[in-house]
This record gives structure tokens, C-alpha cells and sequence, in this order.
């Protein structure tokens, strides 16, 4: 796990962000202010002192109330452990807010880390960057223990939420079931037959589903080559990434965005 860039903004009466998707996480500090964060049609009210997390994959939208505009301070990091670091702080995809979780602590950690950056490249500094991050995470972790927030493991519903979770995060990596299943702690064909009975569809046919609408927003709202495209949704060449997209969608890849761009020109006429 590895920080990747921090910053502040105040934001002006009408800032409003998003939808959006990000490609990293990234931890969002509520230091004064008011606003709103959408995830998943879930709607959380932002206060002083809360904490909301990005995560790869999720849409998400937020805007600030504009007779008490949002200051904020906010981490992006990317890495393998992110996830599970974050479940133990009690953030996950499926509850991405906390509460009151800017200790005085950990604005501290923060306000150094503001300081270290402001050095620029002195020696060593790197390690110091480094320090401070895991630190600020150490805290959470504690702050969350003490209020309870931690996840407990053990529960099914825990499980197979942590389960999709991942699956969400790592569709693209070329994922089996079994690792899944081994990352939720329960043996491969419970949590098959669980995921199915629970959400309709198999662990398959749910990664493929991710795959497909990940390339559709894509093909929709970027200027990405298709090739591109199937690299980044896990596929290892425009040929099966087309054969699969044909598959799942009815047409090909290249048909999908031709008529998504003649809507958007009707559209827009």
C-alpha cells in the first residue's frame, strides 16, 4: 500500500463532483462545512469531522452545501492491502462513510504530512512520507477499535459482502473463485451457492458483468481505443475481449460505440 497524491480544497458555493469514477482510493476529510455524498444511490449527509472514502470502480458524487461550503483535506493511495487496511478502520464499498472520524490525532498526522511535502525533496524525505501515512493509519485502526467501528468477520452476510467487495476492486486481474472464495474465509462452493442464491447471479457471470459495463462507461464516456479498453477490463486481446462483448451485449464493440455516439449527437441536437 502506497500513498499517491494529498491535498485540500475549499470549495466554492456550487461545487459539486462527479459522477465520477476514480481508478485508486482515496480518503476524504470533512474539516468544516456541510455537503451531501452520493454513492450507489445512497445518500450520506457530510458534517465536520467526517470521513468518506473513494473506491475504484464505484460511481460517486458529492457537493457542498453553499451557505456552508466544504473544507476539506484528502488522501489517495493505491495498493493490494487498501482494502482489507480499510475494513479494519470500518470503511468498505458497501459503507463508505464514517462519522465524526477526524481525531484531533490524526488532523495532526495530516497537517505534517502537508508540512513534509511542503519541504520538497529533502533527503530521506521519502521514508518520512511514508511514516506518516502508515501512522495516519494506525490511528484510524485504533480510533476505529475503541468506537466499535472495526469490521468482526464471521457473520455470512460479513463474508459474502467481503466476498463481492473484492471482487469489485479485483474483476479485472484475472480473479478465480477459489482466491475469492479464500480472501471471504469460506470454502469456494458455499460461497458460490451463497453469492447465486444472494444476488441472483454466479461469481461469474458476476465479474463478467462488471467487465462489460466497465467497458461500456468507457466506450461511452471516453476516447480510449477498444484495444485499451479490454486491457483494462482483464481481457488480453481486442480479439476476445470483442468475442465476449458480442456475446454479452448483442453487437460488437465497435457497433455499441457507434450508436451511443449517434444518441448523444441526437442529443445534443
Amino acid at each position: 500500500m502506497w500513498p499517491i497524491r494529498l491535498g485540500k480544497n475549499i470549495a466554492k458555493p456550487n461545487y459539486h463532483i462527479g459522477p465520477r469514477v476514480t481508478s485508486y482510493f482515496s480518503m476524504h476529510f470533512v474539516v468544516e462545512g456541510q455537503g451531501m455524498f452520493i454513492q450507489d444511490q445512497q445518500h450520506f449527509s457530510l458534517h465536520p469531522g467526517d470521513l468518506f472514502c473513494l473506491f475504484p470502480t464505484k460511481t460517486v458524487e458529492y457537493y457542498t452545501d453553499h451557505v456552508q461550503p466544504l473544507n476539506m483535506t484528502w488522501l489517495a493511495f493505491d495498493g493490494k492491502q487498501s482494502l482489507p487496511t480499510l475494513e479494519r478502520i470500518g470503511l468498505q464499498p458497501s459503507s463508505p462513510h464514517l462519522s465524526a472520524g477526524l481525531k484531533p490525532d490524526i488532523a495532526d498526522t495530516l497537517d505534517s504530512l502537508f508540512e513534509l511535502a511542503r519541504s520538497g525533496g529533502a533527503p530521506h524525505a521519502d521514508f518520512g512520507r511514508l511514516s506518516l501515512f502508515f501512522r495516519l493509519f494506525e490511528q484510524l485502526c485504533k480510533h476505529a477499535a475503541l468506537s466499535g467501528m472495526s469490521r468482526p468477520a464471521g457473520k455470512t452476510v460479513d463474508w459474502l459482502q467481503k466476498g463481492r467487495d473484492y471482487l469489485e476492486m479485483h474483476y479485472a486481474e484475472g480473479i478465480s473463485v477459489d482466491k475469492v472464495a479464500a480472501y471471504a474465509g469460506v470454502e469456494r462452493s458455499h460461497f458460490s451457492k451463497t453469492f447465486q442464491e444472494t444476488y441472483g447471479l454466479s461469481p461469474i457471470a458476476f465479474i463478467q458483468q462488471l467487465k462489460m459495463n466497465q467497458a461500456k462507461q468507457m466506450m461511452r464516456d471516453t476516447d480510449y481505443s477498444l484495444t485499451e479498453i479490454a486491457l483494462s477490463v482483464g481481457y488480453p486481446d481486442l480479439f476476445s475481449f470483442s468475442k465476449a462483448f458480442k456475446k454479452h451485449i448483442g453487437q460488437s464493440p465497435t457497433g455499441y460505440r457507434s450508436r451511443e455516439s449517434e444518441a448523444e449527437n441526437v442529443l445534443g441536437d
